[in-house]
């Protein structure tokens, strides 16, 4: 990760790792990755470009000083390491990687929201199971009314 900052001739600083962060640190295609920085000093927003992802808008979080954004790995991305880069006013430009890596056949999409739709196979064979148990349990209550 490297921070450069612009305007002065020459002027250049290299910040620590803790100034952005990336979670996951490893992604996998059409997951969310969070990126978050404390490296700009001011303003409250700043732009990012994820070279696998697109554009990243950074607004304050719930952090004191933090700004945070996110974006979306695209489902065509290939495996590699990719690099955002976010620019804060006035001058500042911070550049850090990320990993993205195809889950493994059989592999688990876990998590709440987003993690993952269902096909259409499995909405229908769904259905088909709660229209069965629907259909039973009216016909047994029907035996059971002409029974008594």
């Amino acid at each position: 990760m490297t921070v450069v900052a612009f305007g002065l001739p020459g002027a250049a600083a290299v910040a620590d790792e803790s100034d952005v962060h990336v979670s996951p640190d490893v992604a996998y295609p059409g997951s969310t990755v969070t990126v978050s920085t404390s490296a700009c000093e001011s303003g409250g927003y700043a732009k990012g470009q994820a070279e696998a992802g697109g554009q990243i808008n950074l607004i304050e979080s719930d952090n004191e000083g933090e700004l945070a954004g996110e974006f979306t790995v695209p489902e065509d991305a290939e495996d590699g390491v990719y690099s955002i880069t976010v620019k804060c006013p006035p001058a500042t430009r911070v550049v850090t990687d990320f990993e993205v890596a195809r889950q493994p056949d059989g592999a688990v999409r876990g998590g709440f929201g987003g993690a993952g739709g269902m096909s259409g196979t499995e909405i229908a064979a769904g259905s088909a199971l709660i229209l069965g148990a629907a259909g039973g349990l009216v016909a047994r209550r029907r035996r059971a009314g002409a029974a008594g």
